[in-house]
Formats: C-alpha cells, structure tokens, sequence
C-alpha cells in the first residue's frame, strides 16, 4: 500500500513539474508575409509549380491555423490595417500604419503603437526588415514606423533614423530608392543627410553592404534579389549574441496571375533555404499573409496547365485589367475578406492552432519570446 502510494504521488508530480519549466522560448522569430497570399493563391503556387495541391513546403508545417483579417470598422483590410494588426496586437483602419483605431486616415494621428520590432529593439535584439515591394511601403513600414496614412512614405522611412527605442532597426533591404528619395525632397528632407546624422549609410545595392556587417541599410531601384537580401540579413543579424526579429515580405498579389504565383512558389523555396540556416530549436518561423486575393481555380485537370490560355490573353487584353477569365482560373483583381492560413514551426508554434483574430500573431510572437506587453 506504502508502495503504490508513493508511485502515485511520484505520478502526480511529474506534470507540474514539466509544466513549471514552460515551452521552451524562442531566440528568433522570422515572420514570413505573403502579401495578398490566402488560401486560394497557396493552392495555386502548389498546382502551378509542383503539379498537385499541398506540395508546397509550407503545407507541410504541422502547426496551422487561421486568421482573421478584418480592420477595426470593416470585413476587408489593405495591408497596412493588416500588418498593424499582425506587429502591434491592435486593430486600425485602412491606410493606417501602426497607430491606433482613434486615427482619421491622413489627418489625424492618433495613438502610437509598439510594435514587436520595436519590442526587440528595446530588449537588444537585432532586427530586420526585407521586401520585394517599396521599402516604405504599408507592410515594411508597419514593423519600424508609425503614421496616420500609408502614403507617407518619405516620412516613414525616415523614421528609421529617429528610432524610439534602442538603436533602430538594423536591417533594412529592399526596392523603392528613386521614388522615396523623390518624396523626401517634396517635403524638404534629405535621406541620406538623415542617414549620416545617425552614423548610417543607405547602400544603393546589396552588392555595396560589407560581408561582415551587422548593421546595414540597402535601398535599390532594379534588380532586388530577395533570396540573396534574406540570406545576408540572417547571416548579420545572427551576430547577435540575444537574438533576432526579423520580417520578411514577398509581394502574392495576382493581379498577373503568372507573376504573383512564381513569386510565391520562389518565397516557398527561400523559406525551405532559410530554415536550414538558423537553429531550429532557437527560430519560430511564423507564416501568414495580410489578406487574402481574388483569385480561384475554378476547373482543370491534372496534367494540364494550371494557366492555359494565359499567353492568348495577354495578346489581346491589358497586363493590370481588374478581371481574367481563363480555362482553370479566374481573377477579379480586389483584396478579399475570408481568413488566411497562418502556419508555424519552432518554438511557441504550438500556440497556432484553430481560428484566431490577426491580432493573435503578435502575442503568440511575444509568447513565443517570454514577453509580456
């Protein structure tokens, strides 16, 4: 009776203290943005570059869920409204980048929000931004920068010079150099006067950056490479003894449908690259998109091209018409409001799971990290 007795207590203990040492925390956190990649598009990329559904390497994570994308007054999101969401926790209206729901779109500010990188920075972290799209654009610009329109691009990219906690973001690459240089002198400011107030250079190329940097600033006009961008923005901020956050953003819209797919079928496969690059047991890899696309595959047959008939199309009708009708696949080129697949591995990929809000993804990061906001 003593026996069983003591086996019994020996039992009961186990559990808790399993549970008094927690989930293991994660080192780095790598968010993966799809803009504009839902379900739909996923489906596509994997029959368009693999022949079959679910052969995409992402589709293999074991962790999923879905999110929500809806802005505060609203059932569909742009992308800043989206990403706001995703990095602060908090809901916000269209057009507006990391401030609160009290905000009137270009005219009035309204409350700053803290974003995870900013958390990071404050935490001496090293942290990274990356796209394929405008640097200064609505998902980039809601990691490091805060305004009452999206359009404001100068001033937000700006901000990385002005950084409100630790030292500023340390990586940034990505295209846009004419335009944002353009829009800074409309207001009368001058980036690369900014840049070396604070001890900063903004390379023209990726080409320029020191093998060895930890700290470095890309803006280009042609020729971003985004696998070659994440591959050295991994390899800097990794020279962080505490730790990295880093976002990495590949443009999904399918306006074009041929276009947006092959870019997401090419972000899959940098994916697959990057997750052989860091610690498994120390990286959270964390994959959604901000909304969804009106794209769908309607018909076709397995063998067939998903895109039949596209070349044809395109002789006769403009490259951005709001609409394409193909054999297998129709596109209406607007955002659409249904969920979107959000998909984890690592440390804290546990706590993805069912149907969630995309405010959710930001707690499950600083959970992830052992943050409290």
């Amino acid at each position: 009776m003593i026996r069983f007795l003591v086996s019994t207590a020996l039992v009961c203990l186990l559990p808790a203290s399993a549970a008094a040492k927690g989930p293991k925390k994660a080192k780095n956190v790598i968010l993966l943005l799809a803009d504009a990649g839902g379900i739909p598009t996923l489906n596509a990329a994997s029959i368009l570059g693999h022949g079959a559904p679910q052969k995409l390497f992402l589709q293999s994570w074991e962790h999923i869920g879905l999110s929500d994308t809806s802005p505060a007054g609203g059932w569909v999101t742009d992308s800043a409204a989206g990403m706001t969401a995703i990095v602060t926790g908090k809901k916000t209206h269209n057009g507006v980048i990391s401030q609160g729901d009290d905000t009137v779109r270009g005219k009035q500010d309204g409350a700053t929000l803290k974003t995870i990188l900013e958390y990071a920075e404050e935490k001496g972290l090293a942290t990274g931004v990356l796209s394929n799209v405008l640097i200064a654009d609505a998902t980039p610009a809601a990691c490091y920068g805060h305004a009452n329109d999206r359009g404001k691009h100068a001033e937000l990219f700006l901000q990385i010079f002005e950084p409100r906690f630790g030292d500023g973001v340390d990586v940034v690459f990505g295209p846009g150099r004419k335009r944002l240089w353009e829009s800074a002198q409309k207001i009368g400011k001058d980036i690369d006067a900014a840049a070396k107030q604070r001890g900063r250079t903004v390379y023209s190329s990726l080409a320029e950056v020191p093998a060895d940097a930890r700290r470095a600033l890309a803006v280009v006009d042609d020729g971003f490479d985004l696998n070659e961008a994440a591959k050295r923005a991994v390899k800097a901020l990794q020279q962080n003894r505490k730790g990295f956050f880093l976002m990495i953003e590949s443009d999904a819209h399918t306006n074009q449908p041929e276009a947006g797919l092959n870019r997401l079928i090419a972000f899959d496969k940098l994916i697959r690259e990057l997750t052989t690059m860091v610690n498994p047991e120390e990286t959270l890899f964390l994959f959604t998109a901000d909304h969804s696309f009106d794209l769908r595959v309607f018909s076709g047959k397995r063998g067939e091209p998903l895109l039949k008939g596209y070349d044809e199309w395109k002789k006769t009708h403009e490259p951005n018409e709001r609409s394409i009708k193909l054999a297998s696949v129709r596109m209406d080129n607007s955002h659409t409001g249904e969920e979107v697949v959000v998909a984890a591995r690592g440390p804290g990929a546990e706590r993805v799971r069912g149907f969630m809000p995309n405010t959710h993804l930001f707690e499950i990061m600083m959970a992830a990290y052992g943050w409290a906001r």
